[in-house]
């Protein structure tokens, strides 16, 4: 009986464990990716699913679980009780004029406010609510609706002359964290509506632009005037990462992310080069995994700072304090988190202004560090580090910290400097005694 109650506790402690050992190795594990993978696919046809299968196949194979409806479904709904349903959401649905369930324009625009991630896909049939929700996030489509793009000398060669709609286009961003390390040689197909960047939004970035020779304007009349989009100006395909790290596809071609482009071979006009496959399966995939944070996104760790010597880290500074300070970056793989290396962070010892500047060096295990020394004026100061680079998630971290003058005993009790000043002190002292005892016994 004493036995049986003595390892009852045993087996309580082990139940507890077995309960919580998910939880615990969910929120401690260093593989963690950054976001989730529910991801909401909206659709003006369910033939789409099996006609862009290859790019939703892509998807799934690195973990994402895609939940397929309609995009006039009545039961859809990014939230439930407060809370999202989804981390990302693809919208495969040009021509819907509106949304069913709860989603509309205001609904999508609060999700990507909230951090989440969004692929926009529209057509030469795409819908003003498409269409101004690309302009929510920094880009306008051609205002005329029979418009796409079209270019005579950039053309993908096909067997059948056509009007040139099918273009082969190869200008990409010049950034490894976007598009990967591995060089895209292949032209990407595309067809449909060319974009344009609104100048006044810094946030959106040209990922595939057209050749100087391409313009938007509808094949099939001729042109009374000159198009309002032309040459390097149109985008094909941009990418905006806001500032709270919600990133944003927008493209104006769905065909883009079909199979019969994935799998079709390509020759640009004027090359002698044929590829046996296109650039879109190389170029989709690896922009996919960047707007769906599986390369560029970093994190902030460990920000410590203390006085040279000492290892805790003090309420406040004195003026003229010698200090450290120190914080670690890393960056996510796609499996794991990596030290992040990079020679160009800097942090901020900000009051109002920046009083102190400094580049942070690093150990290439992914802590960055330097010295300084407090500046000679007192007042409630901030450690800041404003990291912005291309392709990467930015890091917006500030620590509080004030700064005291000295006390009055923590003053020196003669100041070299000063000494001209004592002893102009003191030889007036001398020179007022010595001139009283002149006068006074002087006969």
């Amino acid at each position: 009986m004493a036995t049986a109650t003595a390892r009852s506790p045993i087996i309580l402690l082990a139940l507890i464990s077995l309960f919580l050992h998910p939880f615990l190795s969910a929120s401690l594990s260093p593989g963690e990716s950054p976001k989730g993978r529910r991801v909401l696919v909206l659709l003006d046809d369910l033939a789409i699913k099996s006609s862009h299968s290859l790019y939703f196949r892509s998807l799934q194979s690195r973990g994402y679980d895609l939940d397929f409806k309609l995009a006039d479904d009545p039961k859809i709904g990014l939230q439930r009780y407060g809370q999202y349903l989804y981390d990302g959401l693809i919208l495969f649905c040009p021509a819907t004029e509106r949304f069913g369930g709860s989603l509309d324009q205001a609904a999508i625009l609060d999700f990507v406010d909230s951090g989440h991630d969004l692929i926009i896909a529209a057509d030469a049939n795409a819908s003003d609510l498409i269409r101004e929700i690309a302009t929510e996030c920094g880009v306008d489509f051609d205002e005329d609706p029979l418009a796409v793009v079209v270019d005579h000398i950039g053309y993908a060669v096909s067997d059948t002359e056509g009007d040139h709609t099918l273009i082969a286009a190869d200008d990409f961003i010049d950034s490894s964290v976007i598009l990967g390390n591995k060089k895209i040689e292949a032209p990407v197909l595309f067809q449909g509506i060319g974009h344009s960047l609104n100048p006044s939004n810094n946030l959106v970035l040209k990922v595939l632009a057209a050749s100087p020779s391409a313009y938007s304007a509808n094949p099939k009349s001729k042109l009374s005037n000159p198009p309002s989009l032309t040459g390097s100006a149109i985008s094909l395909v941009s990418v905006v990462q806001a500032r709270n790290n919600a990133r944003v596809l927008i493209t104006g071609s769905l065909s883009i992310f079909s199979n019969r482009l994935f799998r079709s071979s390509v020759q640009k006009a004027g090359s002698s080069t044929r590829h046996e496959k296109a650039g879109n399966d190389q170029f989709l995939t690896e922009i996919s995994k960047w707007i769906f944070h599986e390369r560029g996104h970093l994190k902030a760790l460990n920000v410590k700072h203390n006085k040279v010597g000492e290892a805790d880290e003090p309420a406040m500074y004195r003026i003229n304090d010698d200090l450290e300070y120190s914080i670690e970056i890393y960056e996510w793989s796609g499996s794991s988190w990596e030290p992040y290396v990079s020679d160009d962070v800097q942090v901020q010892f900000y009051m109002m202004s920046p009083y102190v500047l400094k580049t942070l060096s690093t150990d290439k295990k992914g802590v960055y560090s330097t010295s300084f020394k407090v500046p000679d004026v007192y007042g409630v100061f901030q450690f800041k580090v404003e990291y912005q680079r291309l392709g990467y998630s930015s890091l917006s971290l500030s620590k509080q910290i004030p700064v005291r003058p000295f006390r009055h005993n923590e003053y020196e009790r003669f100041i070299p400097a000063a000494y001209p000043y004592y002893g102009a002190a003191f030889s007036m002292m001398a020179g007022f005694f010595l001139f009283t005892f002149v006068h006074l016994y002087n006969k």
